[in-house]
């Protein structure tokens, strides 16, 4: 499914690619994105969804079985603890489309990146 090389401006237009169950599943994660970083902006980054606040927070996308989340190098490493169960790599994790998402720990994952971007934002203007 991620594959699909369909142009998108919009997260919405992308969810809408979807059978309607994946869309669900889609629409839960970004929705939780969402409260993790309000103030994060939605653009589409590298055909993805993706979450931006001084920088790229988080992306995700679907495919065939899974759903994709990739939250960085330090987002995988930083819980990888509490990921064990899942497939990863170094900078993404797969969540099975035919289990329920683990939304508390997107949460975390997310929240832990908009500490990170602040404070990698924070210096960058103390440098200038």
């Amino acid at each position: 499914m991620g594959e699909n090389k369909k142009s998108f401006q919009t997260i919405d237009e992308y969810i809408l690619r979807f059978p309607v169950e994946v869309q669900e599943k889609l629409k839960m994660l970004r929705k939780t994105i969402k409260e993790a970083a309000p103030e994060a902006k939605e653009k589409i980054s590298w055909q993805m969804p993706t979450f931006y606040l001084y920088g790229n927070l988080v992306h995700f996308a679907a495919y065939k079985n899974h759903i994709g989340f990739y939250p960085g190098t330090s987002g995988i490493e930083n819980f990888k603890e509490k990921i064990y169960e899942y497939k990863s790599s170094k900078g993404a994790v797969q969540f099975p489309l035919d289990k329920p998402l683990p939304l508390k720990l997107i949460s975390d994952i997310v929240q832990f990146r908009v500490a990170e971007n602040i404070k990698e934002e924070e210096i960058k203007k103390r440098k200038l």
